[in-house]
């Protein structure tokens, strides 16, 4: 008998038992004329003014997926406040996966102005001490904003298997999954922005995990005109603040993020965590793991 298979689902219900005792609450910000909503938990014997883990989701995902909502518990568990947001994604009050059949309308970037709002939000309630904290694209959103932004309330960044990108791998990963070239669609939505007609539904297009989905012009050169941002080890030279990269020997989701973070990571200040047999979701003991080497990266800075 696997004893493993065992102790891992008795465990996760006695870290379930541990963030009960936490106060969790939906929160609210107004940003850009549309509700951003996100899940906030308050660890035992804290106040939401303590030090709080903003945590970013990532492709079209939601702040209850499993990944998420297991680091919220594991940090409760470990006295830190987070909050889990929901990236709106184009839409008001967004609760949950995104549904393909909704027509996108959203920016690459709107997410680095999001993950603003947030931070903007947090010390407005008398946060002084904000770590963020992205997985997957949504930890290439989460560097792209500290490369950008500067908050001396952001005092360390934590990327989780952040995303990685290559001009020549976004038409590879295009072609396997639509069996059709980005060139054209890419080409024509350039120029309907050109005409003045990014606004306007690109009908019957693959788009991120979606096909024969819609797009707005302006959406799809979003989120498919190369740039090198995209690529988040090529933003750690521009993040000032102490960060940890955490990736999963057996991820096959983000390529090559390993060998570019040992060439990208510089300074005493930057640590990288490669968890061994971890993938791209770092479930069961692999979250704990995890959350151990980022509780150690906290103490250090």
């Amino acid at each position: 008998m696997n004893l493993t298979y065992m102790i891992r689902p008795l465990l996760a219900l006695l870290l379930i038992g541990c963030a009960a005792t936490s106060a969790a609450k939906e929160v609210t910000v107004k940003h850009g004329g549309i509700t951003l909503n996100g899940n906030l938990i308050v660890a035992e014997d804290q106040t939401p003014s303590n030090r709080t883990v903003l945590i970013t989701h990532g492709t079209l995902a939601h702040n209850k997926m499993e990944i998420v909502e297991a680091l919220q518990e594991l940090l409760a568990n470990e006295g830190l406040n987070s909050l889990a947001i929901n990236l709106s994604l184009g839409l008001d009050n967004r609760h949950g996966p995104y549904d393909c059949a909704v027509p996108h309308t959203y920016s690459y970037s709107d997410a680095v102005d999001e993950i603003a709002a947030w931070v903007g939000w947090l010390k407005r309630g008398g946060t002084e001490h904000i770590v963020v904290l992205g997985h997957s694209r949504g930890g290439n959103q989460t560097a792209w904003y500290a490369a950008e932004h500067s908050d001396p309330a952001v005092k360390q960044v934590v990327l989780v298997a952040p995303a990685t990108w290559s001009a020549a791998g976004a038409v590879e990963g295009y072609q396997k999954r639509y069996k059709t070239d980005l060139e054209q669609p890419l080409k024509q939505a350039k120029e309907m922005v050109a005409g003045g007609k990014g606004q306007e539904m690109m009908q019957g297009i693959g788009f991120i995990y979606c096909a024969d989905t819609q797009a707005t012009a302006e959406a799809f050169v979003s989120n498919y005109h190369p740039d090198v941002r995209r690529n988040s080890p090529d933003l750690f030279a521009k993040i000032d603040e102490p960060m940890l990269v955490i990736a999963g020997s057996e991820d096959k989701v983000v390529e090559g993020l390993i060998e570019q973070s040992r060439e990208q990571l510089q300074g005493d200040k930057n640590r990288l965590l490669v968890i061994d047999g971890a993938d791209h979701f770092f479930r069961d003991l692999y979250g704990e793991e995890l959350v151990e080497g980022l509780m150690e990266f906290l103490a250090d800075h």
